[in-house]
């Protein structure tokens, strides 16, 4: 029983090690894609901008699709946490709104380039069979996501919501989507006019 106890432990702390190491180089090569996005990028060009070279990449990750897949996806469920905090905390409908708002429009200005990256990831799947179910399922996470905000903003307003989540998701995605090329193109209003769309919508939603 011994043995058979060790060699599930050393195979557990193999795994651990493997996924810790993929984590790693994910976050080496994200500054790489979200610059310059995924029909520009190569394994090997990432490795050239990294620490890493290109046969620790081709180890760790099959192609360049299964490294950007994991990439976005690391920083997607790294967002949604901060999400799921303004839930947890906001004691008012009127916080909760804007702190949304303040959410949405610091995130913009913060993470342009990775927000970018992964509407690259999403246009891609519409082409690319390969992205399509990895970007379905980023999607009901992030839906998810802004339903947890909607959801909860009606408890506070002691209204029930009368849209359906992928409603919602799609009327914030939509206006993250135009702020974000706002933002990108220049506009020196853009976080500020995201961040009163996005409390506008919100409150307006449960107006009826």
């Amino acid at each position: 029983m011994t043995d058979v106890a060790d060699r599930s432990g050393d195979e557990t702390r193999q795994v651990d090690k493997f996924d810790q190491r993929r984590a790693q180089l994910a976050r080496s090569a994200l500054l790489t894609l979200s610059e310059l996005g995924y029909a520009r990028t190569s394994l090997r060009e990432i490795a050239q901008n990294s620490e890493f070279s290109h046969g620790v990449l081709h180890y760790y990750f099959r192609n360049k699709a299964e490294l950007i897949t994991y990439c976005v996806k690391q920083y997607k469920t790294e967002c949604v946490t901060r999400y799921d905090k303004l839930v947890e905390i906001a004691e008012t409908a009127d916080e909760l709104k804007q702190a949304f708002g303040v959410a949405m429009a610091t995130t913009l200005r913060e993470d342009a380039r990775l927000h970018r990256l992964w509407y690259d990831l999403r246009n891609q799947s519409l082409f690319e069979k390969v992205f399509r179910a990895d970007v379905l399922a980023i999607d009901e996470t992030l839906e998810l996501m802004i339903w947890r905000i909607v959801a909860r903003y009606a408890e506070l307003l002691g209204k029930p919501p009368d849209l359906a989540p992928s409603t919602a998701y799609a009327l914030f995605d939509g206006l993250f989507q135009q702020g974000l090329l706002r933002y990108l193109a220049g506009r020196e209003d853009a976080a500020r006019c995201l961040q009163h769309s996005v409390e506008q919508v919100l409150a307006r939603i449960f107006t009826t």
